[in-house]
């Protein structure tokens, strides 16, 4: 008995319409959303396109929604909701809606095979994006190809990324690091261990700050790069490890707060108070005074990268043929009760003893 074969008319696409007009899927994308940065020429190749295909371009005029990327998070942390918190500000200020749109992909895949979710698939109200969470070059070239306009939090991209070529808003998180370390080192802090994952390149920016403190005060780095993606898991066997291995230490810089969190415990399993023993200092301040004691930290402004991120976007809903612009926002450190100054001659039950070799120490777990 024969096969039978039923072949579906294929569902028309964006790049279809750029194909049949002879143009970018962004000059598709800037008609879609009447920008007036096209040409009357291109415009009528490409609605000629578009109704020759009976394919539905938006034409009410300029799309009014921006759509907030989580990518590649399970739990909604403290940090990003704040960063949500940011942009729905701008965005309810400008009448402009946000969209919140989490989705997970693999960073080693090639963009031609990863999928959108089905409202970025197409042309309609969705006008820019927010990329937040951990994404990678892979999901620029796509919404490139797609012809949609995006702002990136430049700290958490993951891997070879072209930084020069997309919009972007960074936090200054290496000279958070390196104030935070100079901080602990006024104290009279030396054996300063910095706790953290540096594949991931959020901590490996904070890591290059305090390397450069370290190296500045003449001091060796003291490094626990603890493999793990979950920040209290990663604090607490971190320090636990740093105890078991018998290196001094006086003072520990966390990755972030998570990770302080895990220190916290780690420590006090171990008979030490905080910050009688060791001072620890966090990174993010996204629950630092849910610690006790309140947790010195690296203030992230939070709000303000959401409504600068917010901002961006909005500017390339409105103008698609926008430049990619960088912006870059300061950090700035929270003193709290968490960290004290030590005595010249004094001991403490940590370990303390001077080192006499300026050379990196690195432990790996």
């Amino acid at each position: 008995m024969a096969k039978r074969t039923t072949r579906h008319a294929a569902k028309t696409r964006i790049e279809d319409v750029a194909k049949a007009a002879g143009v970018s899927i962004a000059t598709v994308s800037r008609v879609a959303t009447g920008s007036d940065r096209v040409s009357p020429e291109l415009r009528t190749r490409v609605l000629k396109a578009a109704a020759e295909l009976q394919f539905a371009l938006n034409g009410k005029g300029k799309a009014k929604i921006i759509a907030f990327i989580l990518a590649n998070r399970d739990v909604f942390n403290p940090f990003h909701a704040a960063v949500m918190v940011g942009a729905e500000s701008y965005c309810a200020s400008r009448d402009c809606g946000l969209l919140f749109l989490p989705i997970h992909y693999g960073s080693n895949v090639p963009w031609q095979n990863l999928h959108l979710p089905a409202i970025l698939e197409r042309p309609g109200p969705v006008g820019a994006a927010i990329l937040a969470g951990k994404n990678s070059q892979n999901l620029l070239d796509l919404l490139t190809y797609r012809g949609i306009s995006f702002v990136v939090l430049g700290n958490n991209v993951v891997g070879d990324w072209h930084k020069d070529q997309h919009s972007a808003l960074y936090f200054d998180d290496i000279e958070g690091g390196y104030d935070a370390t100079r901080y602990l080192q006024s104290l009279g802090h030396r054996d300063i261990w910095y706790v953290g994952n540096c594949q991931m390149p959020w901590f490996d920016r904070r890591y290059q700050g305090y390397r450069r403190a370290m190296e500045d005060g003449n001091l060796r780095p003291l490094r626990n790069d603890f493999d793990s993606s979950e920040g209290e898991d990663l604090g607490y066997l971190a320090t636990k490890s740093i105890f078991k291995s018998g290196e001094p230490v006086t003072a520990i810089l966390a990755g972030d707060d998570s990770a302080a969190r895990g220190a916290y415990k780690a420590i006090h399993e171990a008979g030490l108070q905080i910050p009688n023993d060791i001072s620890v200092v966090g990174f993010n301040d996204t629950e630092a005074t849910a610690l006790n004691p309140p947790l010195t930290s690296v203030r992230v402004f939070t709000e303000q990268i959401g409504k600068g991120m917010a901002a961006l976007a909005f500017e390339r809903l409105t103008r698609p043929d926008l430049g990619p612009e960088l912006i870059t926002i300061p950090t700035q450190l929270v003193r709290r009760e968490s960290c004290r100054a030590l005595q010249p001659d004094s001991g403490t039950r940590a370990l303390q003893t001077e080192a006499t070799n300026h050379s990196p120490v690195s432990l790996r777990f």
